[in-house]
């Protein structure tokens, strides 16, 4: 039995972690910076990384789906419920907040124009209520995608650390099953 997941998976994983990451901080600085075409930057790069992670999922999906690795092996049932659950909610929200963020541009009259280059349509015309809305969604689903992360990689860390039975390995390529 393979007991790792493929480069394609582990890769399209570990990208969008970083996506995330680089999302967040992007969003953490915007909240300080006073209107500037600096901040209009940032903000554009915060577009761009989140449409990324939106358009990145349909192919993690395929990845995890075509990956013959059986990731229910050494895990309770309850685990395997457990994990399956908090995945499904992360995969909804790797949808849902960009989404939202997308929703509250157009609802702004921000366009959003994909690496500079691909301008993305209106998904709502410009509504100033809506946009408050949808800003509002965003950033709760942001809290919740946040807080799931921190789950899973924290079970993760259990599996490796108290569990030792190599879960964490299968993600973590350098990582040898103890």
């Amino acid at each position: 039995m393979n007991q790792r997941y493929r480069w394609p998976t582990i890769g399209v994983h570990w990208l969008t972690v970083l996506l995330i990451i680089a999302a967040y901080v992007l969003a953490t600085i915007l909240e300080d910076m006073t209107l500037s075409p600096q901040k209009l930057k940032l903000y554009s790069w915060h577009k761009w990384v989140g449409i990324t992670v939106l358009f990145l999922l349909p192919l993690r999906l395929l990845f995890r789906f075509l990956d013959p690795l059986d990731h229910r092996a050494g895990l309770t049932a309850l685990e395997v419920k457990a994990s399956a659950a908090v995945h499904g909610v992360i995969y909804l929200l790797l949808i849902a907040v960009p989404m939202f963020g997308w929703l509250h541009s157009s609802a702004a009259g921000f366009p959003v124009v994909w690496l500079g280059v691909l301008p993305l349509p209106d998904l709502v015309g410009k509504d100033k209520a809506l946009a408050e809305v949808f800003k509002e969604l965003h950033e709760g689903s942001v809290n919740l995608l946040i807080a799931l992360v921190v789950l899973h990689a924290a079970a993760a860390l259990y599996h490796h650390h108290i569990r030792r039975d190599g879960v964490l390995a299968r993600m973590v390529p350098w990582l040898s099953k103890k």
